[in-house]
């Protein structure tokens, strides 16, 4: 059984996830976006954030980082159970697909957000 010590952590680092996202998804918001699903999870894997944006829907990946910087943390493995999960999303979504693309969301420790977007191009895992 995990200590008091260990049981805090796991704590604050979930409501730290939590609040990065929060901040992530305002600020596709502010570009006009449309939240279509938040943490959104199936047998491939999660999806933080699915926006729907003007010309294409974003498949977004948010991470905290100490110091957000223009290189994505995202490894290649992630890339790719994120990618496997986004077809599964489409597959379910109601409406004929548009274009897509994977971002990666950087949020620093006072809250200053990175976005790099097509961080991913699919199939290059």
């Amino acid at each position: 059984m995990p200590d008091t010590r260990t049981r805090r952590r796991t704590g604050q680092r979930f409501h730290s996830g939590l609040a990065a996202e929060e901040i992530a998804e305002r600020a596709y918001l502010d570009l006009g976006g449309t939240v279509l699903a938040r943490r959104w999870r199936c047998e491939a894997g999660e999806i933080d954030l699915v926006i729907a944006l003007e010309d294409c829907i974003a498949f977004v990946e948010v991470k905290l980082c100490r110091s957000p910087g223009p290189d994505s943390p995202v490894r290649p493995r992630q890339w790719a159970r994120i990618e496997a999960a986004a077809g599964l999303w489409l597959a379910g979504a109601a409406s004929a697909p548009r274009a897509c693309r994977f971002d990666a969301a950087l949020v620093g420790p006072c809250g200053a957000l990175t976005v790099i977007e097509n961080a991913h191009m699919p199939g290059l895992t």
